[in-house]
């Protein structure tokens, strides 16, 4: 079961969190991340349908999806910069900067995914944080909780089919 909560992270007057745990070992999760074919499969809700442009998973590397509600169309999604990869633990990345750690024209959340392991598989953890308590309304008025929560749904699917 997908469980989303507003703060559980390290400001909860700030942060948006879904968890689950993941019945698939943690190498399979963190594969569905690194692989720019998995993560396409799951991490926008269907039936919209992503484009990964860029998928250099290094502090500082490039993040860049675009996303489609038709599958021909395609417009951005998130256009940011990884801060932090530590390898089967923990991705952070940003829309607060770009590729090579140079600053945005816009910001909106810092996201910190945790992956840890659990006796049924992989306890899975997206933190959204957000710069200010109307920033972490506007996202939840957008939908993080049915957005997250799905893509978090989609992304067990997949690796608990490979598993």
């Amino acid at each position: 079961m997908t469980t989303t909560t507003r703060g559980e992270g390290g400001r909860p007057d700030l942060d948006l969190t879904v968890s689950r745990v993941i019945r698939a070992p943690r190498a399979a999760v963190w594969d569905a991340w690194a692989d720019p074919a998995s993560l396409e499969q799951w991490w926008v809700p269907a039936p919209q349908v992503c484009r990964v442009r860029e998928l250099d998973l290094r502090p500082g590397g490039s993040f860049r999806t675009e996303l489609s509600q038709d599958g021909v169309e395609f417009g951005p999604h998130i256009t940011g910069c990884f801060l932090a990869v530590d390898e089967l633990e923990r991705i952070v990345f940003t829309d607060a900067l770009v590729a090579g750690w140079r600053p945005a024209p816009t910001s909106f959340v810092t996201a910190v995914i945790t992956m840890e392991d659990h006796p049924d598989g992989t306890a899975y953890r997206a933190t959204a944080l957000h710069r200010d308590a109307a920033d972490r309304d506007r996202h939840e008025e957008l939908g993080f909780h049915d957005g997250w929560g799905t893509v978090t749904r989609q992304l067990a699917a997949l690796v608990e089919v490979r598993a």
